[in-house]
């Protein structure tokens, strides 16, 4: 089943290399929550096996992922999702397991995100 959603984008913000506490690893680190539109996501499979976590995907357009890329100052995409905490769904914090892309013609037209729910929330 596909549906269209707004999503959340949890990304760590960049370390100030010149505060010692960030480079000790003694200060808190931050988040930034960014809006991530349009997308649609959906279950990646029916069936479960026992204690393995609920998988989904989301599709993730690529304008949109490009903009974010361009003002956020990651080098690329995959970087970006490498070193994100999540993605936020109707309040649930899923881990990104993996990301790729489509293209046609040479050009990106989608992102794809394989998502991770948390096993505590499995029913």
């Amino acid at each position: 089943m596909w549906w269209r959603t707004a999503s959340i984008f949890e990304t760590t913000c960049a370390c100030q290399l010149r505060d010692t506490t960030e480079q000790l690893g003694l200060a808190v680190p931050t988040f930034q929550d960014v809006a991530l539109e349009p997308v649609v996501f959906r279950k990646a499979r029916a069936t479960l096996a026992e204690g393995k976590a609920a998988r989904s995907e989301l599709l993730v357009s690529a304008t949109a992922v490009n903009t974010l890329v361009g003002s956020t100052g990651y080098s690329a995409a995959n970087v970006m999702f490498a070193t994100a905490f999540g993605v936020l769904i109707d309040d649930v914090l899923m881990e990104i397991e993996s990301a790729s892309e489509s293209e046609l013609g040479g050009t990106t037209y989608v992102y794809r995100l394989l998502l991770r729910a948390p096993l505590a929330l499995m029913v």
